[in-house]
C-alpha cells in the first residue's frame, strides 16, 4: 500500500501567541463587565452580549492551545498528535452556546410580558467598552487572520462581537432618550438567534469531521472519474475520504490495474494521482493499493 502525503501540503504558519493572549485577556474582563453590569442593570441584551464575548473567549483559547499542541510531535501511540484538539474543543464548545441561546430566549420572551427597567447608564458604558476592547483585538489579529484559518475564524468571531456591542449600545439609547425598556429583549432574542445561527454552523461542521464525513465540496465520483484517465487503471474502489482537520484531507483507495505493471511505473502514476486530487480537490493526504486480478469487492464504497 503506498502512502503519499503531497508536497502541497498546507501547514498554517505559527500563530502570533502574544496577539492571542492580549485579546484573552481583554476578551475576559469585558465578559466578566458585561456580566456584572448586565446583573446590577438588570440588562439582558448587555448578558446576552456577554455570551457571545464568552464564546469568542473560548474560541482564542481553543486557538491558542492548538497553537501549542500543534507543535508537539506524533508518536507511536498518538501517530495523528494533537491535530482534532480544536475540533473536539469547537464541538462542545458551539453546544453548549446552542443551550445558552434557548435560555436566553426564554428569559427574554418572558420580560416581554413583565417588562422591567433598565440601568441605561451602565448598559451604555459597558456597550462603548465592549466596542474598544473588540475592535482593539480585531486590529491585533487581522494581519494574521489573512494568512491563517483559526485566526481568520477568530477575527471573524471578534468582529461580530463588535457589532453585538454596537446594537447594544444603539439599544442603550433607545432606552434611555424615550425609554423604550422592551428593545432589551428584542435585542436579546436577535442576539441568541444570531448565536444559535452561529453555533448550529459550527457544530454541524465539527460533527461532520468528528464523524469522518466526505467533505460537502468534495464528490466522490468525480475523483474516481478523475483518477481512471490516469495510466492503465481499470477501477477505483473502496474509497474513504475525511477531513483530519482544517487543513487535512485524507483520502484511501483500492485501484485495480488493466496490467501487471513495475512498481516505478506505479509511483510515476502516484505522483500523477498525488498532483491530480490535491489541484482539483484540495486532498493533500492520499494512502493507495495498487491491485492487479484481485479477488475482492469492487464496490465504490465498502461496508467494512
Amino acid at each position: 500500500m503506498a502512502h503519499s502525503h503531497s508536497h502541497h501540503d498546507h501547514h498554517s504558519p505559527h500563530l502570533k501567541g502574544k496577539n492571542l493572549l492580549i485579546s484573552i485577556i481583554l476578551n475576559v474582563v469585558i465578559t466578566l463587565a458585561q456580566v456584572v453590569g448586565g446583573i446590577i442593570s438588570g440588562s439582558l441584551a448587555l448578558l446576552s452580549d456577554a455570551v457571545h464575548n464568552l464564546s469568542d473567549v473560548f474560541s482564542l483559547i481553543i486557538s491558542y492551545v492548538a497553537s501549542s499542541l500543534s507543535q508537539k510531535q506524533a508518536s507511536t501511540n498518538k501517530t495523528f498528535g494533537y491535530k482534532r484538539a480544536e475540533i473536539i474543543a469547537a464541538f462542545v464548545n458551539s453546544a453548549s452556546l446552542i443551550i445558552v441561546a434557548v435560555f436566553l430566549i426564554k428569559e427574554a420572551i418572558e420580560r416581554f410580558f413583565n417588562p422591567q427597567d433598565v440601568g441605561t447608564g451602565i448598559v451604555i458604558a459597558l456597550s462603548v467598552l465592549g466596542i474598544l476592547v473588540n475592535g482593539f483585538s480585531v486590529l491585533l489579529l487581522k494581519s494574521d487572520s489573512e494568512r491563517n484559518m483559526n485566526m481568520r475564524s477568530a477575527y471573524l468571531h471578534l468582529f461580530t462581537d463588535m457589532l453585538a456591542s454596537v446594537a447594544v449600545l444603539a439599544g442603550g439609547l433607545l432606552m434611555y432618550f424615550f425609554g423604550w425598556y422592551w428593545i432589551d429583549p428584542l435585542l436579546t432574542l436577535i442576539i441568541a438567534l444570531y448565536l444559535i445561527y452561529m453555533g448550529y454552523h459550527l457544530l454541524k461542521t465539527s460533527t461532520r469531521v468528528l464523524m469522518l464525513f466526505t467533505p460537502e465540496t468534495i464528490e466522490v465520483q468525480q475523483i474516481v472519474k478523475a483518477i481512471c484517465t490516469l495510466g492503465p487503471i481499470e477501477n477505483v474502489h473502496h474509497v474513504h475520504i475525511w477531513q483530519l482537520n482544517e487543513d487535512e484531507v485524507h483520502m484511501e483507495a483500492h485501484i485495480d490495474f488493466k496490467q501487471d505493471i513495475p512498481l516505478s511505473e506505479f509511483d510515476k502514476i502516484l505522483v500523477q494521482i498525488e498532483e491530480l486530487v490535491f489541484t482539483e480537490f484540495g486532498i493533500n493526504h492520499i494512502n493507495i493499493q495498487p491491485e492487479f486480478e484481485k479477488c475482492d469487492s469492487k464496490n465504490l464504497i465498502v461496508q467494512d
